[in-house]
């Protein structure tokens, strides 16, 4: 897994270099994943836009959790660009640290009866398409690296950059071990979320095993993905993601 170790975040990796089925492999310092970026200092910032040449931030946060958290460091880099793509309902300061609590309260029982393997997958297919597809649509457009987060850097992250990389060609087995890498980092995500009043009762309510991703999750999201919908290149075409823009995405990521 390449992690790049950063003092003010602890999910952030590179998803260069890993195999495709057709033998291939995505490129590096093109598409990052990370979690809160709020706490970035200084030297993060360099080692992020200087050194890997990262140029736009993904950041699939609520608009409650952008305005209590306020501007993180990288938003004073005028040569970053920054997309915002919340793709969870605006409820209140939902947040993915929570997601399937909210989940099992607000729609659990219709998302088991339509997706009994792992019922959490459900609320990413169908509840904001056109904040995902557009989400990959800023990966894809990016002229340098682009960072995909979230808060934790877990489910709604995990979903954007799962559907990216399978877009590409990535295996399936390599789409749910990097999900559940962040596991690694779990206990050092939830620290520094714990410093943010949006995030801490949440974290604080459970102990921190129960916050660890499954790799279940994302395996039933994938199978739920060709059963439903016969693939992610299907679906996306079915929301507006149509050939031009799966072919950027792929000179994006892959190798030629």
């Amino acid at each position: 897994m390449a992690w790049i170790e950063l003092e003010g975040a602890a999910n952030v990796r590179d998803l260069g270099g890993l195999a495709t089925q057709d033998g291939g492999e995505t490129v590096g310092g093109r598409l990052l994943r990370g979690d809160n970026l709020q706490e970035l200092s200084p030297s993060d910032v360099a080692r992020l836009v200087g050194d890997i040449g990262l140029t736009t931030v993904v950041d699939l946060r609520s608009t409650a959790e952008l305005v209590s958290e306020g501007p993180a460091p990288l938003a004073a880099v005028a040569a970053v660009r920054h997309a915002h793509h919340p793709i969870l309902p605006e409820q209140g300061s939902a947040t993915d640290v929570v997601a399937d609590v909210l989940l099992a309260r607000d729609r659990g029982e219709q998302d088991r009866s339509r997706y009994p393997a792992d019922p959490l997958c459900g609320r990413y297919l169908e509840d904001r398409p056109e904040q995902v597809v557009a989400a990959l649509r800023s990966v894809a457009t990016a002229d340098g690296a682009a960072l995909v987060h979230c808060a934790a850097g877990k489910d709604r992250t995990g979903v954007v950059v799962a559907l990216a990389l399978t877009a590409v060609g990535v295996r399936p087995q390599d789409v749910v071990t990097d999900y559940a890498a962040t596991g690694e980092r779990i206990t050092g995500i939830m620290e520094r979320l714990r410093r943010s009043p949006i995030y801490a009762a949440d974290i604080n309510s459970r102990p921190a095993v129960q916050h660890r991703p499954r790799p279940q999750t994302m395996t039933a999201f994938l199978e739920q993905m060709r059963a439903r919908y016969g693939g992610v290149a299907p679906w996306l075409a079915g929301h507006g993601f149509g050939q031009d823009d799966l072919s950027l995405l792929h000179a994006k990521l892959r190798r030629p």
